[in-house]
């Protein structure tokens, strides 16, 4: 005999407590006392209720479901990164649904309308490089994390990319390194854009030279990053000093440097990487922290859900450089003569 399904009043009458009591209860409401509360998640689990899904979603015309889209989850910042979220919209009672936009722009406007037409309560984008400009038409609310959305004047969840770029470069400089690499991904990307604008500010700032040979740009897997690092320490004059925009070719420069048995190579990741405080020397990370930016974004989302406006400002998280070792290397006799020639 099939089992009457357990409804929400059966949960209140348990709970010794009205339906609309339990309601709150289930919808999360703050209002309800701490020992209400208790009771009826307690009659809810004895009962085994379970919540109507479509029901709900069908009363409230949105699915409670939001969404995060990203360029890729192989990059570990983006991987921490919907971690977190969905940890933080589990705390809630809300499902979260992940796509990625594998760094295509005609992708990437498809996979948002997908998520539009499924009436998911809110979006979470990282985005890459789609025309966002029909956001103002639409009444899903949208929060933008670690970079601006093109043609669309909104603030975004990020970090202040230029200028802690250019801290880290400055860092290196400043354990006496003249000959400084970069390793970062595409330059049309904002993040990238900002972060190579901030090696190049700090370069600028201590009299040195641009070297393009020194810069390896387009890295946009680990492996690129590999290859591009091999290359630079086979220059006739290799750096001294790297400094790797993301945490993703930081991956990969780790692993030629290694490789390569050159320990005495500085080393500057703009993101942490895991087991970088395992690794010897130890990685020297400028702590973009993906959770904390994570958490933000979920804040800001359920902000807007409530209905506040988009806002034009950025929120600008504070970040920090974790000295592990890598980068406070010197230059070494290996690499440099007394006269400033390498070897």
């Amino acid at each position: 005999m099939q089992r009457k399904p357990v409804r929400l009043s059966d949960v209140a009458r348990r709970a010794g407590t009205s339906t609309k009591t339990a309601s709150r209860v289930l919808n999360g409401d703050a209002r309800v006392a701490d020992d209400t509360r208790a009771r009826v998640q307690q009659a809810m689990t004895d009962l085994g209720y379970q919540v109507d899904v479509l029901a709900r979603s069908l009363r409230k015309g949105v699915d409670e479901t939001i969404a995060i889209v990203v360029p890729t989850i192989g990059d570990p910042f983006f991987a921490s990164m919907i971690e977190e979220i969905e940890r933080a919209v589990f705390e809630h009672g809300t499902k979260l649904l992940v796509a990625t936009n594998f760094r295509e722009p005609d992708q990437e406007l498809q996979v948002i309308h997908g998520l539009l037409a499924r009436r998911v309560s809110g979006v979470i984008v990282t985005p890459f490089l789609a025309d966002y400009s029909f956001v103002e038409t639409i009444g899903t609310p949208l929060v933008f994390l670690d970079r601006q959305p093109e043609g669309l004047r909104a603030g975004a969840i990020r970090v202040d990319d230029r200028g802690w770029a250019k801290r880290a470069v400055e860092h290196l400089i400043g354990h006496g390194h003249r000959r400084v690499a970069i390793v970062a991904d595409e330059l049309a990307i904002k993040t990238s854009k900002f972060r190579h604008e901030g090696y190049r500010d700090a370069l600028a700032d201590s009299g040195i030279n641009v070297d393009l040979s020194l810069e390896a740009l387009n890295c946009v897997r680990a492996d690129d990053a590999y290859r591009a690092t091999l290359a630079l320490l086979a220059l006739d004059e290799p750096p001294t000093a790297i400094f790797s925009a993301r945490s993703e070719t930081s991956v990969g420069v780790v692993k030629a440097l290694h490789e390569a048995d050159r320990r005495d190579v500085a080393l500057v990741s703009f993101g942490d990487v895991e087991l970088a405080d395992l690794v010897q020397p130890a990685v020297t990370v400028i702590d973009h922290s993906p959770r904390l930016l994570a958490r933000r974004s979920v804040e800001r989302l359920r902000a807007r859900i409530s209905g506040m406006p988009q806002s034009t400002e950025d929120d600008l998280l504070q970040m920090r450089l974790i000295e592990r070792g890598s980068g406070e290397l010197q230059p070494s006799n290996r690499s440099v003569t007394a006269g400033g020639a390498v070897r």
